[in-house]
């Protein structure tokens, strides 16, 4: 990415004190002041569109000292409060990012950025893309040739261009063409996915205009025609007011008559603390991330410095233009704070629920209030842990009780329902619910082609990969960790084993950067260590185990453009060595990236990563093979990568659960206790057996 440092002068505005955690969001208030301090840089008549203006995290040198001071209760260091900009000159392709101090009110850095770097989209542009694209005479044109009924209702979605390689140094927007159901076009909520156009103009953003429209091939073959008058299919609704519901289901109530077991403790005007459990961390929210965590600790022991979901890409599967172009990048293209929705507007969470808000900004830098976007709430798990003694007919048994950070994404046709989950035994689970309505496009009657599956008469949704990356930044019991990964090998037969049935656990460092993948048959499984602290117990290092399910990498050639902008999605882990602003895999800036701004980039340093700061990314994933029942609305697909206690603690930490009884838990039915018969032999005086019974 090349860069030069544009000419200016620090500017000053009048200051007020800024008093807030280093980790806290951006207040409303600190969002105005840093848009006014980057528009003093320029003259009035110049228009800044600002695309984003999040939190500037301090660096983790300074961070550190400050997190353990506020932990022990000591007297914390100053650290100023700074926010990143990402903006462009309006209505032109100068894209700049800049960094601005709030305590000393003033623009530290403004740099601006060089070509094939471009910025995420935002809601205010995507309106105006649309708005062009719909009024452009070409596509009124071919819109004519359908010969629609009169009132039908003509939708784009606007998607990020893609790279090729191929003229598309510009910043540009693929639309992809839809209708409403024709005969019923008053309905706003009508899917339009079931009526796709078979044309995609392009629009140029920084002039605002349709400079080509692209026709869709609707055969089995790359060739396309010309807009032809469309046959109209009837329509594929999800709404419940279009379904025959069921009948027979009986109401379910969840509820917590003493209250939630959590805290949300207010730090500042944008900072929480959640304390459950002997669990403390701190919830942070920004533009393109969404939810971040902050400094975890359990029973006062540092685990992790910072988790986030740090990316996500979603490749198709149709070879044919445009959509060899389509790999969507939703949290660097877009944002996942952009896109979280108000969760209040249903049942997205049940039981005692708390409400985070939190403040972005939008295109004119001013601050945007995003209404409950993140719900925490318990949850029942089931069984935590049981045992019967089958002798006496004893059972103790604890229910899990989860607590969920959760929040909801929707990216035009897509949801993804987002959640970190903590539970009482020290173990973190990221979850990842993919839902919403799989990508459409037309196709003719009878052809069936092997990159899609036909959904509805005249609609594709072609194949896709999702890829997804969390970050984890470590602080196992301190910052010096390594990485380790265990796997199961067979005995050799010998004189020692000679049923050739044993086997042991092997365990090999991971000394460099890189890019390490899992082998279930020999059950690999990553660990991250701190050597200098040893379990009391076994004298083993201290560790959480990290536990990702399976999935198929990119498929995509290794030369082609999905592969390279996509960094992570070719291994199960990336190892690197933390460095401050190495927080996306993807790069910092995938809008029709290149690649080679990203975590192989990185990884290819081979630095050291044993016994130091490090940073693992995990990678997880679906291989989005579309099938009938995903449409008109896919029923939730569930990935989850959980990172779990690995000698970390002396005994089962959940052991101080108290029981699970009827009294507690309020159950409509109790069945008769679980016993069998038994023997038993008693040692007598003499240290013979003796009094051999049935109990």
């Amino acid at each position: 990415m090349s860069t030069h440092q544009v000419s200016w002068s620090p500017s000053v505005v009048a200051s007020t004190k800024v008093a807030s955690h280093p980790l806290s969001p951006l207040s409303a208030l600190e969002i105005s002041r840093t848009s006014q301090l980057m528009r003093a840089l320029y003259p009035s008549h110049v228009d800044l569109h600002f695309k984003v203006v999040t939190l500037e995290e301090p660096k983790k040198s300074q961070l550190i000292p400050y997190l353990d001071a506020e932990h022990h209760g000591r007297p914390r260091p100053a650290l100023d409060r700074k926010a990143f900009v990402c903006y462009y000159i309006r209505n032109t392709d100068k894209l700049h990012e800049a960094v601005v101090n709030l305590t000393q009110q003033r623009v530290e850095s403004n740099i601006r950025l060089g070509p094939n770097v471009h910025a995420p989209t935002d809601g205010e542009e995507i309106l105006a893309v649309e708005k062009v694209a719909l009024e452009d005479e070409g596509v009124k044109a071919e819109i004519a040739k359908l010969q629609l009924p009169e009132g039908t209702v003509v939708l784009t979605d606007p998607w990020i261009y893609g790279s090729d390689g191929i003229d598309d140094d510009r910043r540009m927007y693929q639309c992809f063409f839809y209708m409403r159901d024709p005969f019923n076009p008053s309905d706003l909520d009508s899917n339009h996915y079931a009526f796709p156009l078979t044309f995609s103009p392009v629009v140029d953003v920084v002039d605002m205009r349709v400079t080509r429209i692209d026709f869709i091939a609707t055969g089995a073959s790359a060739a396309a025609r010309e807009t032809q008058a469309m046959k109209i299919q009837p329509p594929s609704e999800y709404a419940p007011e279009y379904q025959d519901l069921r009948t027979d289901l009986k109401p379910l109530h969840v509820v917590q008559p003493e209250g939630a077991s959590f805290n949300v403790i207010q730090s500042g005007e944008t900072g929480r603390v959640i304390e459950w459990q002997k669990w403390t961390f701190r919830v942070g929210f920004n533009q393109r991330e969404g939810v971040v965590i902050y400094n975890v600790r359990y029973d006062g022991r540092d685990l992790f410095y910072r988790l986030s979901l740090a990316d996500m890409n979603i490749p198709y599967a149709d070879p044919r233009p445009p959509f060899h172009r389509k790999a969507a990048f939703d949290m660097g293209d877009v944002g996942a704070g952009t896109m979280t929705n108000n969760l209040k507007l249903g049942c997205d969470c049940l039981g005692a629920i708390h409400y985070l808000n939190a403040v972005l900004s939008n295109d004119q830098g001013q601050p945007l209030l995003m209404e409950n976007v993140v719900c925490i709430h318990e949850q029942d798990a089931g069984i935590g842990w049981k045992h019967t003694n089958y002798r006496t007919g004893g059972a103790a048994v604890v229910r899990s009780r989860e607590l969920v950070v959760q929040s909801i994404i929707t990216v035009a046709n897509y949801e993804y329902i987002l959640a970190f989950i903590f539970n009482q035994a020290g173990e973190i689970t990221y979850e990842v619910r993919a839902t919403g309505i799989v990508s459409t496009q037309p196709i003719d009657e009878g052809i069936e082609v092997p990159w899609g599956t036909v959904v509805h008469p005249g609609v594709l949704a072609s194949h896709h990969q999702h890829f997804f990356s969390l970050r984890v930044d470590p602080a196992i019991d301190g910052h010096r960790n390594r990485l380790v990964y265990e796997e199961a090998h067979p005995m050799p037969r010998s004189e020692f084993n000679p049923a050739g049935v044993g086997y042991t656990i092997h365990e090999t460092v991971v000394h460099q950067s890189s890019g390490l993948d899992l082998n279930y048959d020999t059950n690999r499984t990553y660990k991250i260590q701190n050597v200098s602290v040893r379990n009391p117990v076994n004298g083993k290092p201290v560790g959480y185990k990290i536990h990702a399910p399976p999935f198929q990498k990119m498929v995509a050639d290794p030369e082609s453009f999905h592969h390279k902008r996509a960094e992570f999605a070719d291994h199960n882990l990336y190892v690197t060595q933390y460095r401050d602003d190495e927080l996306y895999p993807g790069g910092k800036y995938t809008n029709q990236s290149r690649g080679g701004a990203g975590v192989r980039a990185w990884a290819n340093r081979r630095d050291n990563v044993q016994d130091t700061d490090l940073v693992v990314f995990v990678q997880f994933g679906l291989q989005h093979a579309t099938r009938i029942e995903d449409f008109p609305v896919m029923p939730c697909e569930i990935i989850k990568v959980s990172l779990k206690p690995a000698n970390f603690f002396d005994k089962n930490p959940a052991l101080d659960v108290p029981p699970s009884d009827q009294e507690f838990n309020r159950s409509t039915l109790l069945t008769e206790q679980h016993r069998q018969p038994a023997a038993a032999a008693r040692i007598g005086a003499d240290g013979d057996l003796c009094c051999t019974s049935k109990l």
